[in-house]
């Protein structure tokens, strides 16, 4: 069955997936959904490329195109699920839920893709696949179908890299490597991120995100050449 499902998932042309167990995790309204998937999309090289010193229109469309298309595909494996038997909740791509002037999100992604074993998460906040690089967007679903869970990435993989500290317009990275478990705050201050790009890039559209950390990374394959 978990072959199955694999198989389908794979189909759906995402670039990477992994399995994780869930019960640690999971938001309390849904305790009954103990194990999760973890997928991601690799985005366009040439246009990651281009953000060097900043996001550019093509960068937001794609951005947002690829959301779409990962919560389509999410969307797709629940019903997948679903028709077997299993319950399952899909996380939007991107989302954001603020609380007590707290910019964040129904479950944070990258905590699902270090769990599944696929990488860790950079000086920066950002996911980084180990193979892929932090060139990509993430999927989460939560599901009762129980499987096989990988080994955790507890502790990042940026060593004395400050690359992306010294790039961040905002002065938003504190520049500490990061261990599972850590709040996100001690990597770096998100409401000085979202002001500063609600700012400096405004005339691009509503919504941009920067993407300069991203674009800069050495473990980025687009940037190792």
């Amino acid at each position: 069955m978990t072959d199955n499902l694999i198989s389908y998932i794979e189909s759906l042309g995402v670039s990477r997936l992994g399995f994780f167990g869930a019960k640690s995790v999971v938001p309390n309204n849904w305790k009954e959904l103990e194990y999760g998937i973890s997928f991601s999309i690799k985005l366009s090289e040439p246009i990651v490329d281009d953000i060097k010193s900043g996001p550019s229109k093509t960068y937001f469309a794609h951005y947002r195109s690829v959301n779409y298309h990962i919560n389509e595909v999410s969307l797709k494996i629940v019903l997948y699920l679903q028709k077997m038997g299993f319950k399952a909740v899909p996380i939007p791509a991107s989302q954001t839920v603020s609380e007590k002037n707290e910019i964040s999100g129904v479950f944070q992604h990258r905590t699902a893709a270090t769990l599944s074993g696929l990488g860790w998460v950079g000086k920066s906040g950002m996911f980084i696949d180990d193979k892929l690089g932090p060139s990509v967007r993430l999927g989460t679903i939560f599901t009762n179908m129980k499987l096989p869970s990988a080994s955790p990435v507890r502790s990042g993989g940026c060593g004395s890299c400050r690359i992306c500290v010294e790039s961040c317009p905002a002065m938003a990275i504190e520049g500490k490597e990061w261990k599972a478990g850590m709040e996100r705050n001690e990597l770096y201050d998100a409401r000085a991120c979202s002001d500063y790009m609600k700012e400096a890039y405004k005339d691009i559209g509503r919504g941009v995100v920067c993407g300069i950390c991203m674009s800069i990374c050495p473990k980025n394959h687009t940037s190792n050449k």
